[in-house]
């Protein structure tokens, strides 16, 4: 498999910022890691092997970005503004840099697949639904779609655009948005065990939205003894990976 490591200075947070780039062809699939994860988590905890044989086979790039999650969602009891400006800065790069660099290295403008599990799922979402003109898919698992959790009562500009289950709520019936999330393919899946029952309450208010505003996301929903870990992420990968990438 070819693997290379790349190092860039973001002008959006002040800072370098690191992503590891996995496979030689196919689709584009941006990883983002859990909370306050880095960029070699698709590694460390083994999601490449799962996803090895589709980037063997040039069926898919894997682009595995870092996250700044510590000065922003992970940072509970910091002047919450500052979380949220810290997140939004965070989201400029990805849109601003970490998009057009990716493309270039990968040669094509083609929609790319956001994937993440647990919080990366939450980021992976997001930018699909407020970006639909550059993502052309998301793979969810195990997230929070909205800010409760991370944030209580609390809530400002910034932080309603980075709620998913808000901003859809309200979208209009008639958003051009939403016949481009029709054309994308949207898969958002959640278990029912251990560690899961908020990130399935905010999973089903979610698929309700979506409902509601004739969005075409797929939804699944994994059993009792399905807890919020690895393991049945991995699983989830296996069953899904195929559909994602048209296989």
């Amino acid at each position: 498999m070819e693997i290379r490591y790349f190092k860039h200075w973001s002008s959006n947070l002040n800072r370098d910022m690191e992503f590891k780039v996995y496979g030689h062809g196919g689709k584009p699939v941006m990883f983002i890691p859990c909370q306050a994860g880095r960029f070699f988590d698709f590694e460390n905890f083994h999601m490449i092997d799962y996803w090895a044989k589709w980037i063997e086979e040039g069926k898919c790039t894997v682009y595995s970005i870092d996250l700044i999650d510590n000065e922003a969602w992970a940072a509970k009891g910091s002047d919450n503004r500052w979380r949220t400006e810290n997140h939004e800065k965070w989201y400029n790069y990805v849109i601003d840099e970490m998009v057009p660099y990716l493309r270039h290295l990968h040669g094509s403008s083609e929609g790319i697949i956001t994937f993440g599990c647990s919080m990366g799922a939450m980021h992976a979402a997001n930018l699909l639904f407020r970006r639909p003109d550059i993502f052309g898919g998301c793979f969810a698992i195990s997230g929070l779609y909205d800010s409760q959790e991370f944030f209580g009562d609390y809530m400002d500009d910034l932080l309603y655009n980075n709620c998913p289950n808000l901003y859809l709520a309200n979208m209009p019936q008639d958003h051009y948005y939403i016949d481009m999330y029709n054309n994308r393919k949207i898969l958002i899946v959640v278990g029912q065990g251990a560690w899961e029952e908020p990130l399935l309450a905010s999973t089903r208010w979610l698929d309700t939205v979506c409902c509601q505003k004739g969005i075409k996301a797929r939804f699944e929903y994994w059993g009792l003894d399905v807890n919020h870990d690895w393991p049945w992420w991995y699983k989830m990968v296996e069953t899904y990976g195929p559909w994602l990438l048209d296989l």
